[in-house]
């Protein structure tokens, strides 16, 4: 007798999900037969013959691990690989931070920076809640769209604040102090420390000063997610001001770093969480204390981090040669990127294409936020096989000296139709 078809989950319980936007838009991108089609859409670092670019000095790493006689596929500690993670907070807090000298910073390598920020948000709805703590996350409108599903995941409300203004296409600023200054004492405020994704547009270091008193004045609890340090501007440095400033302002905070795109280590899954204490008699244990429970959310959620992407990271991090030449590599690339910028907003102004161009060249990093409408964007995938996600947002990764002039007469196109 045939048993009848039971389910514990029927689709009035589980339901098709939807597919996720960007990686249906590379199916669709790949699906595509036409000689001329572009891919902006997928946040991943082209060449300008839009390939993969593996950075030289991955590649050197990658020969010293290999030619190692004791490399071997162990686990890593739980916390993971220690000659990678301490290395990553120096490259965040710099050379001689006050808070490493003083123990007050806590880091564990974890799965990329989409890791990161679910371990931040799984260590946050465990334990921040006592002293009046308003456990919403208030995000940038608009933000990468994991965050919301991060977040939501493990419970935490979440809640927006203005980022960014559609008619003069760069910061909100007023607006988006306002919000920050409205919202309740002791809210979870995650800020993009550099090359905000999607727009390209970041606080000017005043502004970051701004930003700062207003998190100060109402006890806020500062999230930076740092996913493109020395990627945004060619300068490591310069990339962690934001971070930094807050530190040197004595805040407590918590960083998640992602080492997918300044090394080009995207499938190896390489990144770090990072805790710092706010300075006090007590930081050192606070430290040790928050350490202890973050090892036993990483034991229950993957045990051990993955060894290999932190393996070269490590490797050039620690020697000063192979440190100087990722440095050339990052300035390559941020370059190239910069140089895209220039070349389309020179066609599009070239080409006297309606409204104006200069919030290309004054965003910064992966993403540009170009204003085109989503029936605008549509139009660029089905006449000109232009792939971008519908909000607008373009990789400029994806332009190239080969295509950049077409997708500029594409965009003239589109928007000329449209007046």
């Amino acid at each position: 007798m045939a048993l009848a078809s039971v389910t514990s989950f029927p689709v009035e319980a589980v339901p098709q999900a939807p597919e996720d936007p960007l990686f249906g838009l590379m199916r669709a991108y790949k699906a595509d037969e036409s000689p001329s089609k572009v891919d902006l859409g997928i946040g991943a670092y082209r060449d300008d013959n839009a390939k993969p670019w593996v950075l030289p000095v991955v590649k050197k790493a990658d020969e010293i691990l290999r030619n190692d006689p004791d490399l071997n596929h162990e686990y890593l500690p739980i916390a993971g690989l220690a000659s990678f993670t301490s290395k990553a907070g120096e490259l965040l807090l710099g050379t001689g931070s006050a808070a490493a000298a003083e123990k007050r910073v806590a880091s564990v390598q974890t799965i990329s920076g989409t890791g990161a920020v679910h371990l931040g948000a799984l260590f946050l709805a465990k334990f921040y809640k006592v002293n009046g703590a308003n456990r919403t996350v208030y995000l940038s409108n608009p933000t990468w769209a994991n965050h919301n599903q991060i977040f939501t995941n493990v419970g935490l409300p979440i809640a927006t604040y203005p980022y960014f203004d559609k008619e003069t296409k760069s910061l909100a600023f007023e607006a988006m102090k306002k919000a920050l200054a409205d919202a309740p004492e002791r809210s979870i405020i995650l800020l993009h420390a550099c090359a905000h994704n999607p727009t390209g547009v970041d606080p000017t270091p005043e502004q970051w000063r701004e930003i700062a008193e207003i998190l100060k004045a109402k006890k806020h609890f500062p999230l930076f997610d740092c996913a493109y340090q020395g990627f945004a501007s060619g300068d490591l440095d310069r990339d962690a001001g934001a971070i930094r400033y807050f530190i040197e302002q004595g805040f407590e905070l918590v960083i998640a770093q992602s080492f997918a795109k300044n090394f080009g280590l995207y499938g190896e899954r390489a990144g770090c969480f990072h805790f710092v204490a706010a300075p006090s008699a007590d930081a050192a244990s606070i430290t040790t204390r928050v350490a202890s429970q973050l090892a036993i959310l990483q034991r229950s959620e993957i045990s051990n981090p993955p060894i290999y992407g932190a393996k070269i990271a490590s490797t050039v991090l620690n020697d000063k040669a192979l440190f100087a030449e990722w440095q050339e590599n990052l300035r390559t690339m941020s370059g190239r990127i910069i140089s895209m910028r220039t070349a389309l907003r020179a066609k599009l102004e070239e080409l006297g294409t309606p409204g104006r161009w200069n919030h290309i060249t004054d965003q910064i990093g992966m993403f540009s936020f170009t204003g085109l409408s989503e029936a605008q964007v549509a139009k660029l995938r089905s006449e000109f096989h232009v792939y971008m996600t519908k909000n607008g947002r373009i990789s400029m990764a994806g332009l190239n000296t080969r295509n950049v002039d077409y997708f500029a007469k594409a965009v003239d196109s589109v928007v000329r139709e449209a007046q």
